[in-house]
């Protein structure tokens, strides 16, 4: 299944039944007295978000949505039926935004979370509602109101605690695939990963953790380079990054640069960002010889003035230690 994370749609919710003009007979009551019932209420429109889903695709299609029109009234104080009211599931995550100035008017985060986003037209009145004294025998009602028309943007923001991110080939995918549930597609190539991943690290019974693989990331992405922004957005939404860095150049300055330029990228596109909580990691450390991989993570504490971690996701080195220090930042946040 394709990943879609914005589509566009409008819609439209139910337009009120109108009111019944009718009479009843009844002896000495102008012409029976009035008895016209209700029109019933337009359908409303709601989202739904929820965790059984990852991906808007359901409605990249869907460019309209409408619903049902509530009846009209009917004779011997009669309602007309309320139309059917529409709930359209989406993601968690998802934000619905006022197509015209992208203004948000909604932001569902949890799961159940329900909003109303177009409500139906009210039902007219039957003429019942307007006998006075002087007028016992009114041959009007009301019309139904019309529904609401919305055009609509949806955005898929992914809700993880973690952010996987870092250059094609980083490591992003494998190391996902063996501390978490996620089953990627892993393979030599840049951009293998065309979607983002999302993963649980069970930590007891009572813990996770969500981590998220954000791929796409290259030098001008930002400016729509490789895939682009198209997956940047998706790490807002994160507590913690954990930057990976691919030790195979074997040498410190390479690496270097390719961490600047990530966060180069990441400082374009939302400054915000550079102030989460960063883990950086060298990767791939079991095709490097110890003091080679001494000598470099030397080299980047002394630059960054960070602590490096050192990992090897396919011979599992190093993933407790790694775990256990996005486990104490989450816990401070």
């Amino acid at each position: 299944m394709r990943f879609v994370d914005e589509v566009e749609i409008t819609v439209i919710s139910g337009k009120g039944g109108n009111g019944c003009v009718s009479f009843r007979r009844e002896k000495f009551v102008p012409k029976g007295g009035p008895d016209g019932g209700d029109g019933g209420r337009g359908g409303n429109i709601y989202f739904v978000a929820t965790n059984q889903i990852s991906t808007l695709s359901d409605l990249r299609y869907k460019k309209i949505i409408k619903a049902k029109n509530g009846e009209n009234g009917q004779g011997k104080d009669k309602f007309g039926k309320k139309g059917e009211d529409v709930y359209i599931k989406v993601p968690v995550g998802t934000i619905i935004k006022d197509k015209k100035n992208s203004n948000i008017l909604f932001d569902l985060t949890k799961d159940g979370e329900t909003v109303l986003v177009a409500k139906g037209g009210k039902g007219g009145r039957g003429n019942k509602h307007f006998a006075t004294s002087t007028n016992r025998a009114p041959y009007f009602a009301e019309e139904g109101k019309d529904g609401e028309t919305k055009e609509l943007l949806l955005e898929l923001k992914l809700l993880a605690d973690v952010g996987l991110i870092g250059l094609p080939n980083a490591g992003k995918s494998t190391l996902i695939s063996v501390i978490s549930n996620a089953k990627p597609k892993i393979s030599d190539y840049p951009f293998t990963t065309l979607t983002p991943n999302l993963g649980v690290i069970d930590i007891n019974e009572n813990h996770s953790i969500v981590i998220a693989d954000i791929p796409g990331l290259i030098e001008g992405a930002s400016d729509g380079k490789g895939l682009g922004i198209q997956f940047l957005k998706h790490i807002e939404r994160t507590k913690v990054l954990i930057h990976l860095l691919d030790v195979s150049p074997l040498d410190a300055n390479i690496i270097l640069e390719n961490y600047l330029k990530i966060r180069e990228e990441l400082s374009k596109f939302n400054k915000s960002i550079l102030e989460k909580p960063e883990i950086v990691c060298l990767t791939k450390i079991d095709i490097v010889e110890l003091d080679i991989l001494n000598k470099i993570k030397m080299k980047l504490t002394e630059k960054l003035s960070k602590n490096i971690f050192t990992i090897s996701a396919v011979k599992k080195i190093g993933l407790n230690k790694l775990i256990k220090e996005i486990d104490i930042i989450l816990n401070n946040e």
